[in-house]
């Protein structure tokens, strides 16, 4: 008969087993990091004026990224190739872009999100790079991630835009394909909402512990 402790952790776990969905990023960002996210205002001019210089930005990386393609296996190998172009881009528009620090004063391009820039107000903005198939954009398939970290690359109060492009394969070049854009959109991400799945893990010194293995076999002639 399970004792009562047993019965507390089973029940805890099944409660972890139950997704949390539509949690709004403003408060999941300001959970995680204490830091504000400033909703875009249509109605302010300094907003609009960033809005403007970002898609600005985005009709520079539709026709630099044409100019040549970019040749790459997979399309979600294209994001890193276009986030270079963004920056560019975001420097041509005077701005200051740059990859993020940490909260311990490390650059980190791993993780959400891609890159900080500060505008002309002094306003530091967050800017996640995406590419997208039109197919399957009103699809459920998970296309935002943002993990929890003792590192976290968010330290200040920000607006946080998302800056996306709509990718075509002109060609097949051997066994890569060239990828061009199509069409971009710009992205107010303080409106997302996420979704949170727990999972379970391990590492090599448990999972290959001598009190797991059971048995294994090990060729000494090759």
């Amino acid at each position: 008969m399970k004792n009562k402790l047993s019965k507390e952790l089973e029940g805890v776990i099944s409660q972890m087993l139950k997704p949390l969905k539509n949690l709004p990023l403003t408060i999941v960002i300001e959970g995680l990091s204490g830091n504000n996210v400033i909703p875009y205002n249509g109605r302010s001019s300094r907003d609009r004026r960033v809005l403007d210089k970002l898609k600005k930005c985005a009709d520079i990386v539709l026709k630099e990224v044409n100019k040549k393609g970019i040749l790459r296996s997979r399309p979600n190998e294209v994001g890193n190739d276009i986030e270079v172009f963004v920056k560019d881009a975001l420097s041509l528009q005077g701005y200051k872009a740059d990859t993020p620090f940490t909260i311990n004063g490390k650059k980190k391009s791993t993780g959400y999100p891609d890159i900080e820039f500060i505008d002309e107000f002094g306003q530091v903005n967050y800017l996640e790079c995406k590419t997208f198939n039109i197919e399957n954009i009103h699809s459920t398939q998970r296309s935002f991630y943002l993990s929890p970290s003792n590192d976290f690359k968010i330290t200040k109060d920000a607006h946080h835009f998302g800056i996306s492009f709509e990718l075509f394969v002109e060609k097949s070049v051997g066994n890569k394909h060239l990828y061009k854009v199509r069409s971009w959109k710009i992205l107010d991400l303080s409106r997302l909402k996420l979704d949170v799945k727990y999972e379970f893990n391990s590492d090599n010194k448990r999972l290959y512990d001598k009190k797991i293995v059971i048995a294994e076999r090990k060729i000494n002639n090759v």
